[in-house]
């Protein structure tokens, strides 16, 4: 997998947060373990994905895809650390 995003915006856009929280949730919803410590009044799967991708700790490969075919698999982590906080 190469460092240089060469496909899509270097950040990730709000659809591919939104399918990634998505994701994530439904993955917590059915027995996934939880990879970050939660306060105890914390117990819905979509508070929990948004706070395991803000915490930078999910390990998940996004593949962004053109038109042609062409692909790229990029690291959420990279994705992540050039957003403007």
């Amino acid at each position: 997998m190469s460092e240089e995003i060469r496909v899509g915006p270097h950040k990730l856009t709000r659809f591919e947060r939104a399918r990634i929280i998505g994701a994530r949730a439904l993955q917590i919803s059915l027995g996934a373990p939880i990879l970050i410590e939660l306060p105890p009044s914390m117990s819905d799967p979509i508070d929990i994905a948004l706070a395991e991708l803000d915490d930078d700790t999910l390990p998940m490969t996004l593949r962004r895809t053109l038109p042609d075919k062409s692909h790229q698999d990029i690291a959420l982590s990279s994705l992540l650390k050039s957003r403007v906080l």
